[in-house]
């Protein structure tokens, strides 16, 4: 591995990058991203598919009124935005709790810095 950074920026050698992509530490961030990543696309993006073709072959079924005038598929239409910013919202509680401190621990480790020691140097 090539030695850590130095605070002199002008004296380091780069890290070793394909090393680190390797590293268990690196693989284990993956995963976490992954397994949360990936089925929520796979499901945001069966719900839309379904709604899309509901709109388009489903028209009866979406005009039901459902209060006033308010019908399925503007309460459907409307639960597409509501999910999109909660699925932001999961997900961005999920990285800081999930995938911020492993990605620090790996950046902390390419710059040579104890986690949490930053200031003491």
């Amino acid at each position: 591995m090539s030695a850590a950074p130095t605070l002199d920026p002008g004296t380091h050698e780069p890290p070793d990058y394909l090393q680190v992509q390797s590293s268990a530490e690196f693989d284990e961030l993956r995963r976490a991203h992954r397994s949360f990543a990936f089925p929520l696309t796979v499901a945001f993006v069966l719900w839309y598919l379904g709604y899309v073709l509901l709109s388009s072959y489903a028209g009866g079924f979406m005009a039901l009124k459902v209060a006033g005038h308010l019908n399925v598929a503007f309460v459907l239409g409307i639960a597409q935005f509501v999910t999109t910013f909660l699925i932001a919202w999961w997900y961005s509680r999920h990285a800081a709790a999930k995938l911020d401190p492993k990605a620090e621990a790996i950046k902390s480790r390419l710059e040579g810095v104890t986690p949490g020691k930053e200031g003491d140097v």
